[in-house]
């Protein structure tokens, strides 16, 4: 495991921050909205433990059972994309310090600038699935969990849209890009998840020392 796996996997919460508000292009935006994405996968799984363990969801249990796992898949993945962002814009610097007048240098940055968006790209479809499964879980799983699983609706809401926007940044000069069309589409997802969320009548999630 290399040094920047290690920044996100081994380093405490505090590090990791002093990271983030260091005066370093990385890590940026695009690994925080891939934590955001893995902390919103994270209470959806919780969400989903919880409603496992209860007979009274018994009914249900399959599918969440399902969400449980697939949330988990996203997180590891969240997480791997936050590890590549860390690495993915230091192609389009390199081509920024190219000479003015070099003729070359206008193609190497908008070549690079794509490369880039890939993995916004991917981080925006993967928090746009997690603002679903937390939706979903609002609505379907266990009661005191409720405002957990909003949670992870919102916080994936917000990781798919900044995500997206980074992506749309890095693609500015690509106007047909497909990719563009996709993360539209995630935000779209993920907006509507979030609406689903907050239309629950009394919607909570606070810790009122019940069993859960």
């Amino acid at each position: 495991m290399g040094s920047a796996e290690r920044l996100l996997a081994d380093h405490s919460l505090r590090q990791l921050l002093d990271s983030v508000a260091a005066r370093t292009p990385a890590p940026g935006g695009g690994t925080a909205a891939a934590l955001a994405g893995a902390f919103a996968a994270g209470l959806v799984e919780m969400s989903a433990k919880f409603t496992l363990a209860r007979d009274a969801y018994a009914d249900r249990h399959a599918r969440v059972q399902d969400v449980m796992e697939r949330a988990q898949v996203l997180r590891e993945q969240l997480i791997e994309l936050g590890e590549r962002e860390l690495h993915a814009y230091e192609p389009v610097l390199e081509a920024q310090r190219l000479p003015g007048d070099d003729p070359e240098r206008g193609e190497r940055v908008r070549e690079a600038k794509s490369a880039a968006a890939d993995s916004p790209v991917a981080i925006a479809c993967a928090s746009a699935e997690i603002a679903e499964l937390g939706a979903e879980l609002s609505r379907t799983g266990n009661k005191h969990l409720v405002g957990d699983a909003i949670t992870g609706a919102l916080l994936a809401e917000a990781a798919c849209r900044a995500a997206a926007r980074l992506a749309e940044i890095n693609l500015a000069r690509e106007a047909q890009d497909q990719r563009l069309t996709e993360v539209a589409g995630r935000v779209r997802q993920a907006a509507a998840a979030r609406v689903q969320a907050l239309a629950l009548p009394g919607a909570g999630g606070a810790l009122d020392g019940v069993d859960r």
